[in-house]
Formats: C-alpha cells, sequence, structure tokens
C-alpha cells in the first residue's frame, strides 16, 4: 500500500495528480489528515517532519517533486512522462526546479504573508513573483509543454502552482503561452479534476 501524509493543496497536489495518472489502484492510497496520533507516526518516518509523505510499503519518500520522480521511476509505464535521454530529462529537471525554487516559491512569498500573518502587500514580491510568470511564459513560447512537445511531469507540477496563482487572481491573460497552456492542461492533463478539487479547497484562503 502507499501511505501518504497530506497538508494543504499546493504542497500535495504534484503527488496526487501523479498517483492518478499512473493509475494507482484507489485502495493502495491511504490519506490521512495530520491529526497528533498521525504525527507521531509521520515523525517516525520523517526527520524533517514535513508533508507530503509517500511511505510504498517500508520505504518513505517526501517533498512533491521527489516523490513524482520516484514514483514514475518506479511505475511508469513508459519514459515519456521522464524521458531517460540525458538531455530531455536536465529539461524536465529544470522546469521541476524552476517551479519549486521559482514560479511557486515567489507565488509563496508574495501571497503567504498576506494570507497567514495579515502583512501589507509587498511590491517587490509581487514584481518576482510575476517575473517568474514572465519566464515561464518565455519556455512556453516555442513548444507545446513547458519542457518540450510532450507533457512530463513538469507539466504537472506546474499547473498546480499555476492553479494557485488563479485562485489568487493573478491575471494570467497578460501571459498568453501560459494562460493557452493552462486552459488545455485543465482539460487534458491526467488528474486534472484531482486539482480541479483542490483548487476549490484552496480558495478558502481569498
Amino acid at each position: 500500500n502507499l501511505l501518504r501524509y497530506l497538508s494543504h493543496r499546493e504542497c500535495s497536489m504534484p503527488s496526487l495528480v501523479w498517483v492518478a495518472l499512473l493509475q494507482i489502484p484507489a485502495g493502495n492510497l491511504i490519506s490521512l489528515s495530520p491529526r497528533p496520533k498521525k504525527k507521531c507516526q509521520l515523525h517516525q518516518l520523517n526527520p524533517q517532519h514535513c508533508i507530503p509523505t509517500l511511505v510504498d510499503g517500508s520505504f518513505p519518500v517526501w517533498e512533491s517533486r521527489a516523490i513524482m520522480i520516484y514514483l514514475v521511476e518506479k511505475y511508469g509505464k513508459d519514459e515519456s512522462l521522464y524521458p531517460k535521454d540525458p538531455q530531455k530529462r536536465a529539461v524536465v529537471n529544470q522546469r521541476l526546479f524552476f517551479d519549486q525554487g521559482t514560479l511557486y516559491q515567489r507565488f509563496a512569498d508574495y501571497f503567504y504573508p498576506q494570507i497567514f500573518a495579515k502583512q501589507p502587500a509587498n511590491a517587490d514580491n509581487e514584481k518576482k513573483m510575476l517575473d517568474g510568470l514572465d519566464f515561464l511564459n518565455t519556455f512556453l513560447g516555442g513548444s507545446k509543454y513547458v519542457a518540450g512537445d510532450q507533457l512530463t511531469i513538469a507539466d504537472l507540477t506546474i499547473l498546480a502552482t499555476v492553479s494557485t496563482y488563479d485562485v489568487a487572481k493573478v491575471d494570467l491573460a497578460k501571459y498568453p503561452n501560459v494562460a493557452s497552456w493552462y486552459a488545455r492542461l485543465r482539460k487534458e492533463a491526467p488528474g486534472a479534476a484531482i486539482n480541479e478539487a483542490g483548487c476549490e479547497e484552496f480558495k478558502k484562503y481569498f
């Protein structure tokens, strides 16, 4: 069985979408809210005590993108979603790290102080956040997907991040390549319905 510890949707979405994509039977996925008893169990499995954490048999792995890579390498039916060619894989990895360190992080740097600490908006952080969308718009300028002309796991994690921008009412129309990609992925990406449900949950913060 795959044991999952879930938190708020922007953290857990990429690996949730990925489980759907791999068509792992629902009975193999056990989702647990971090209640006190479960927190204790989580702490034993994961010394960082962070969420999401996945346990496959007796093997724990945490961090959404690490979970995605682990699942596709173990359970993926082909290499299209995480290509083995070193150069193609390097592009996918770059987009994964871009999402974690730039696109998602800058969203968090701008919005989370406002949401969770009731701080005023920071104009510098807003500019950095929008610059991240500019980068993504450029990436999509010459290709159908974020890492080329084929859907990869990078599209799935970035879909989850761009969805948070949409929920926060960031005007994606100013980034036409992002907007068209996002509209298409919302319809065609495996796990899109799970992503939409997560978006509804996240709306309570806005």
